[in-house]
């Protein structure tokens, strides 16, 4: 279905001149793009879409938001398809001073 999915960001690197990072989904980490949040901080929940974070949340939010979609029967279905491949290559990223 590729709804947005809330997650936890766990770390913040840099690849190809692009600010990157993990995004932990309830298990799954992803790599996802930060192009859009320069003032994401590890720590901080964001709200993902196909690769790329799109808004800062706070933590409570992102908690009901995966309740609903798990109460809906959409979590796993969500986490299976972000089983799927990295938007990038570790080989190419290079970890950002925080």
């Amino acid at each position: 279905m590729c709804l947005a999915v809330p997650g936890e960001v766990k770390s913040i690197y840099e690849s190809n001149g692009t600010t990157m990072g993990k995004v932990n989904f309830g298990g799954v980490e992803k790599e996802v793009c930060f192009a859009y949040l320069p003032e994401i901080q590890v720590g901080d929940y964001t709200i993902v879409h196909v690769g790329f974070a799109i808004s800062r949340i706070d933590e409570e939010s992102a908690q009901k938001t995966l309740q609903t979609f798990a109460e809906l029967g959409l979590l796993e279905e969500e986490l299976d398809e972000l089983r799927g491949g990295d938007l990038a290559s570790d080989s190419r990223r290079k970890e950002l001073p925080r």
